[in-house]
């Protein structure tokens, strides 16, 4: 369901060029500089309202992590959190890119990027919508350029059919699989954080099938 228009958004994201990186493709094989550190790089697509990309910072203070969502309202509600977040100075190693990820390349360095997260992607459920799925093989072209040897996607969703999709695209790629579960919260998965998708789902009884690809 989309998100109604919050008319404060725009403003809000350009007041915060540190958080929301205006022209990230300057940025591209400098992201250490921009961070200030040589830690690994994880990017999180489609960061919705952005919990999950806040609280992994959290948790991780030895891991850089980039969120990119296209919708300006929906950034603008991870762009507050963040900001929160920054107050309290529980994260410095988190920022945000309003960018479509078709344009990855353009923006990140060959074997710049260790980990992709792709939570509750659209499942594009059609046939004729095959290739919009972000597990279909343009895409895994596109991640297999940035990430690093043995760079990893892990893949969380609530689609049945979208996950099964995904396993046999990773398998026909060549990536190894690991860590699949098809009841992710009835598993002994450790350190799961969830995103607001999640926990309403969660709420709602529904199985979270998880996993995690490494490119071969």
């Amino acid at each position: 369901m989309r998100m109604r228009r919050k008319p404060w958004a725009e403003e809000e994201i350009k007041n915060n060029p540190h958080l929301v990186v205006p022209r990230p493709h300057e940025w591209k094989g400098k992201w250490h500089q921009f961070f200030n550190n040589t830690h690994p790089i994880h990017i999180e697509i489609g960061t919705g309202k952005g919990q999950f990309i806040t609280e992994m910072a959290k948790a991780h203070p030895q891991v850089n992590f980039i969120g990119i969502e296209l919708q300006t309202s929906v950034l603008g509600v991870a762009l507050r959190k963040l900001i929160a977040a920054r107050k309290n100075n529980e994260v410095e190693n988190c920022c945000l890119l309003r960018e479509n990820a078709n344009q990855l390349t353009d923006f990140f360095a060959p074997g710049e990027v260790e980990r992709i997260y792709l939570n509750f992607s659209d499942p594009w459920p059609k046939r004729r919508h095959t290739k919009r799925r972000l597990t279909y093989r343009t895409f895994l072209d596109l991640y297999r350029k940035i990430l690093t040897e043995k760079g990893e996607i892990h893949l969380k969703t609530d689609n049945e059919k979208f996950f099964e999709f995904s396993l046999n695209s990773f398998s026909d790629y060549g990536c190894r699989l690991k860590n699949i579960t098809f009841d992710l919260h009835n598993s002994d998965y450790m350190g799961n954080i969830m995103t607001e998708y999640e926990e309403k789902f969660a709420a709602q009884g529904m199985k979270i099938y998880r996993c995690e690809a490494i490119m071969p």
